[in-house]
């Protein structure tokens, strides 16, 4: 764990109480938790709830911890993070209570619309890095970019769009860059000095940034590559192309430069947060052609083809487990709590409803 973390003051551990909400049905769920729609038993408002189960978190209850104390320190202090609304625990289980999101996640709701201009994918890179730019402002470091942590409040056309799961974010000391030293985040987003365990700061988000960026104008990542290694390769030597050209034709030089001044290796040559909200594909918004027809079809295509590596993968891991006619060689039970041991920090899966990560 990180100086920084270790130093700065821990949020109060908060008391166990009755439950002053009613959960209803399961917006998303983890190995660890689960992400409830539920109301307020006096009120009458509706939120989301994540619901951690405190047996599952035993070692790990700093990273709920963390997550708390980023959240109250930027909660309601920008319209692009998800807002902390209570936080709270009973015998079993840990709550977190926020805000609901329910316009879904960012590259669901791109493949709906009718169209979509470079412009578009231009405002939504403003309001995450503008969202990016403030945590950074208040010391806090995401680390954990990517579409999948970006959500919309409603389905309304004009919805924010909002950052959620602060689980692996840290609040840093200003007088100290490089200090962070844990290797986490999701591979594809990781900057360069994550895996090189230089030590890195706020510069991580950046990149990630850049990687988002570059997913949403041609629907593919820059760093894609046939295993982890050659990944991460890539992305230590920033070997990424603007290919092939009929995917990139519609995409203004404008934009490829902005990405360019994301993916830069050296974290201190890197563009900031304010630096890059100061970038002419930023500031001036070019519309171009229409990328959708392109965007979407990579995008379902990248989807079919991890869908059938996970299955590959899974089929690998059975069989690595033991398994003869099916029958797995160790009961579910265990089984279970082998896959639970092998979890690294990044604990919570996707979500079913765009809600909260759990």
């Amino acid at each position: 764990m990180s100086a920084a973390y270790e130093n700065s003051s821990a949020p109060p551990k908060p008391q166990v109480q009755p439950c002053r909400y009613k959960t209803g049905k399961t917006l998303g769920s983890g190995s660890y938790s689960v992400v409830k729609e539920c109301v307020h038993i006096d009120t009458g408002r509706y939120y989301a709830a994540k619901v951690i189960n405190k047996r599952l978190m035993v070692g790990r209850e700093h990273m709920v911890r963390n997550e708390i104390a980023v959240l109250k320190k930027v909660s309601m202090g920008h319209q692009n993070i998800l807002t902390l609304v209570d936080y709270f625990e009973t015998m079993n289980n840990l709550y977190l209570v926020t805000d609901l999101a329910l316009g879904g996640e960012l590259f669901d709701r791109i493949c709906r619309k009718g169209s979509y201009y470079e412009s578009d994918a231009s405002d939504l890179i403003r309001a995450t890095l503008s969202a990016v730019a403030y945590l950074h402002d208040h010391g806090i470091v995401h680390r954990d970019l990517k579409p999948e942590n970006l959500l919309f409040r409603t389905a309304e056309d004009n919805s924010d769009l909002l950052i959620a799961d602060f689980g692996l974010s840290r609040i840093m000391d200003e007088e100290q860059f490089h200090i962070l030293t844990t290797t986490c985040g999701t591979p594809g987003y990781m900057a360069p000095e994550i895996f090189n365990k230089t030590g890195h700061g706020k510069p991580v988000d950046v990149w990630a940034i850049g990687v988002i960026t570059y997913f949403l104008l041609c629907g593919y990542t820059p760093f894609d590559r046939d295993n982890h290694v050659d990944e991460m390769t890539a992305i230590t030597q920033a070997d990424y192309k603007f290919e092939p050209e009929d995917y990139w034709k519609d995409v203004s030089e404008t934009a490829r430069d902005f990405i360019r001044g994301c993916l830069t290796v050296d974290p201190n040559a890197r563009m900031t947060c304010h630096k890059a909200l100061e970038h002419p594909f930023l500031v001036e918004g070019h519309r171009g052609n229409d990328l959708l027809p392109v965007v979407r079809k990579n995008f379902n295509a990248r989807k079919t083809l991890h869908a059938a590596i996970d299955t590959i993968r899974a089929i690998h891991k059975l069989r690595e487990g033991g398994t003869m006619d099916g029958a797995l060689s160790i009961s579910p039970e265990n089984q279970k709590e082998k896959e639970i041991a092998k979890q690294t920090v990044g604990l919570w899966r996707k979500p079913a409803g765009g809600v909260m990560k759990p």
